[in-house]
């Protein structure tokens, strides 16, 4: 089992919040992908475009945020944090 925690915050305070699970036996990268898209979906938002800081934050750590700087859209909130919670050992 693969589970994202994705939550929006905004003035430290916790918005919106949600965790996608993912069972199939697809690839890490494309479970965060999808995971993240459908989190988008539910939330009403655009995807995020990965910057090299988040990319590298999100490889060390398994979380991540994207500010305004990675939505093209205006956004209500400071930012989107994405953490993996739990991951399949194989």
């Amino acid at each position: 089992m693969f589970r994202l925690w994705v939550r929006l915050v905004r003035d430290n305070h916790l918005v919106k919040d949600m965790v996608v699970c993912d069972e199939t036996y697809d690839t890490r990268t494309h479970k965060v992908m999808n995971a993240i898209e459908k989190a988008c979906y539910e939330m009403d938002l655009s995807k995020p475009i990965w910057l090299d800081t988040t990319v590298k934050d999100f490889q060390i750590h398994a979380k991540c945020r994207f500010t305004q700087d990675a939505f093209i859209d205006d956004i209500s909130f400071d930012y989107m944090e994405i953490q993996v919670i739990e991951e399949d050992e194989y």
